[in-house]
C-alpha cells in the first residue's frame, strides 16, 4: 500500500494499524444496536466519532483514545503501522453513510435509514472481522484512478 501512496512533498502520518480494527469492532456494535433499535441519535453519535475520525484522523476518535489508553499498553510493543490517510477516509465515508441514515430517518424514510446503517455496518464488520477496510480499499483505488 505504500508504494501507491508515496509522495515526497506530503508530511506521512502513521498510526498503530491495529487501532482502526479495534475501532470497527466498536462500530460495528454501535452500529448494531442502531440498526436493531432503529435508533436515530445513536446513529448521530456514531456519527460524530466518523466525523471527528475523518477531519482530526482515527487516531483522536474517542475509540481511539480507548484503543491508545487501554488496549495498545497491554500489546506487544512491535507493531505494525500504516498511514492515516486511508483510514481518514474510510472514516469519512462512514460519516457520508450516517448523514444519509440521519437524514433518512429525520424525514420519514425508515428504509434509507435501514440501507445506509446496513451498509456501514457491513464494511465496519468486514474491518473488524477480517481486517479488510472497505473504504481504505476504495481510496486506493482512487488514487491509483486519478494519479494517472
Amino acid at each position: 500500500m505504500s508504494e501507491i501512496l508515496e509522495k515526497p512533498e506530503v508530511r506521512k502520518i502513521y498510526i498503530d494499524a491495529r487501532g482502526p480494527r479495534f475501532s470497527a469492532s466498536l462500530t460495528t456494535i454501535v452500529l448494531a444496536t442502531a440498526l436493531v433499535t432503529h435508533n436515530v441519535w445513536v446513529l448521530v453519535a456514531q456519527g460524530l466519532v466518523f466525523l471527528i475520525g475523518a477531519t482530526a484522523g482515527p487516531q483522536f476518535t474517542p475509540y481511539g483514545v480507548i484503543f491508545k489508553k487501554v488496549v495498545k499498553p497491554r500489546l506487544k510493543k512491535d507493531a505494525p503501522t500504516e498511514d492515516v490517510r486511508p483510514p481518514k477516509f474510510a472514516q469519512a465515508v462512514g460519516f457520508g453513510f450516517a448523514l444519509v441514515g440521519t437524514i433518512g430517518s429525520l424525514a420519514g424514510a425508515p428504509t434509507v435509514f435501514t440501507v445506509a446503517v446496513g451498509f456501514a455496518l457491513a464494511a465496519a464488520f468486514l474491518n473488524a472481522a477480517f481486517n479488510y477496510c472497505l473504504g481504505c480499499e476504495m481510496y486506493l483505488v482512487l488514487i491509483r484512478t486519478f494519479r494517472k
